[in-house]
């Protein structure tokens, strides 16, 4: 962890933009996996780790933001837990780690919330993802589950989101770390994508080298030769010559800071002609995305113009036709750029994706419903300390075609005859994650292989 004066500046900040009342932060419980003491791997709620640093199960904390006092609670362990889990530390002994001198148990936590109730004290809390946190709110605030989120606190929302947005210098030196480790995760990958080995082995190979680093991977490994399947997650096929291979993975430290980073390699170690026409285009996209990056930019607009690439490249090959700019306000790109160019990352991959995305990127602007467009995290103005990843895509989705075919679906810019003979191409991307700065962008991490010679002669290795 950090030092404690970071987590109890981070705090009195918090108290700061809230204006009266108590804030409630809860820590994530253990979570079995098919019975109590088989657990899943356990995770810290990232907001309870940046404003008090622990990184053990159930925990809670209290702000007051009339006194400017906080506490933590937790119930402490019993000799039988001491067994199987060696010695821990105390409740107030976590809490003098981070600074916080006032502790108790659950029990005392549930009497003082109820006192407050009582008061007529408002009590702020942010949305619950965990079924056991709503729960808890429930039981000690009379909140039913399915009226949670809706009750969830806008103001300590945007108070979180307005201190995790800016990275300080010594989160984005935790997330380098995150990132180094992830370019040699995704360079490992490209020498293995080799025909005849199975998807399940990479992705090993990936948990292999994050946990070998001392840390977890940041999410759900994709390690596919289906890019086609934005977010894929069956690792069952064996990979064949003609094919490519698609990585998306990141590292995540032993303190919670994620790198996310996606790559394409051809399994017999050179692009195709098609692959290699493809390819180029969303590089060039890619890295004109990359050279837009400064403060004061909306994301939206480094968005459109990456798609913008993306559609005059389609039209170079005969893929797409008629205006660029008509073509990208109807969404025609979409069928083959159904997502978003980026989103922010921190403690999370997709950072405070749990706060919704309309306070996190979009400032409380209203979201587009327009298909591809919807899906787009992060539109805001850049500003100095944002962490942003860069993930431009080119997707042939069979289903997706069929639908825009049968319907002529943005027919004036799209030429289907053509693009049906790509029906069996899969998808590609790449993936890097950059500091906003205050006069341009910095690469996190060092740079992984992604020009076309690069990758070829990383799989040669």
């Amino acid at each position: 962890m950090f030092s404690k004066e970071t987590y109890k500046e981070r705090r009195r900040k918090l108290l700061k933009s809230v204006d009266k009342g108590l804030i409630l932060l809860l820590g994530n419980d253990e979570s079995p996996m098919n019975y109590a003491d088989n657990g899943y791997h356990f995770r810290q709620d990232s907001t309870f780790l940046y404003f008090f640093g622990l990184n053990k199960p159930f925990l809670a904390g209290i702000l007051d933001c009339d006194s400017g006092e906080v506490s933590i609670f937790g119930n402490e362990l019993t000799v039988e837990d001491f067994v199987w889990m060696g010695p821990q530390p105390s409740i107030a002994a976590q809490g003098l780690q981070v600074g916080i001198t006032k502790s108790g148990n659950i029990a005392s936590l549930v009497t003082f919330l109820k006192e407050a109730l009582s008061l007529g004290r408002e009590i702020h809390f942010l949305p619950p993802y965990r079924p056991e946190n709503k729960i808890k709110l429930f039981e000690w605030l009379n909140i039913l589950p399915n009226e949670s989120m809706a009750k969830a606190s806008v103001e300590l929302i945007m108070g979180v989101v307005n201190q995790r947005n800016y990275k300080s210098a010594e989160e984005v030196s935790e997330i380098h770390i995150a990132c180094d480790i992830s370019v040699e995760i995704h360079k490992m990958a490209m020498r293995m994508a080799k025909p005849g080995v199975c998807e399940a082995h990479i992705a090993a190979t990936v948990e292999q080298i994050a946990l070998a680093a001392g840390g977890h991977v940041s999410f759900p490994v994709i390690a596919t030769i289906n890019g086609q399947t934005l977010h894929n997650h069956y690792h069952g096929n064996f990979l064949k010559d003609g094919e490519m291979f698609l990585l998306d993975a990141g590292a995540e430290t032993s303190m919670g800071y994620a790198g996310d980073l996606s790559s394409t390699v051809p399994v017999n170690g050179k692009f195709s002609s098609w692959q290699k026409d493809i390819y180029s285009i969303c590089l060039d996209s890619h890295n004109t995305a990359i050279s837009m990056l400064k403060p004061g930019i909306p994301f939206k607009e480094v968005h459109f113009e990456s798609a913008r690439v993306i559609i005059r490249g389609l039209k170079d090959i005969g893929l797409m036709r008629g205006s660029v700019d008509d073509a990208l306000t109807n969404g025609a790109h979409a069928l083959f750029f159904p997502c978003g160019l980026g989103h922010m990352m921190g403690l999370d991959a997709h950072d405070m994706e749990d706060l919704g995305e309309v306070y996190v990127g979009y400032e409380a602007e209203v979201k587009s419903t327009q298909f591809g467009l919807k899906s787009l995290r992060l539109a805001r103005k850049l500003e100095p300390g944002f962490v942003i990843t860069i993930e431009p895509g080119i997707y042939f989705i069979p289903e997706l075609i069929d639908q825009w075919n049968a319907e002529n679906h943005n027919g004036d810019y799209i030429n289907f005859d053509k693009v049906i003979q790509y029906k069996k191409f899969g998808g590609l991307r790449n993936e890097e994650n950059f500091l906003i700065t205050d006069t341009g962008s910095e690469l996190l991490g060092r740079p992984k292989p992604k020009s076309i010679s690069d990758v070829e002669a990383e799989w040669q290795l």
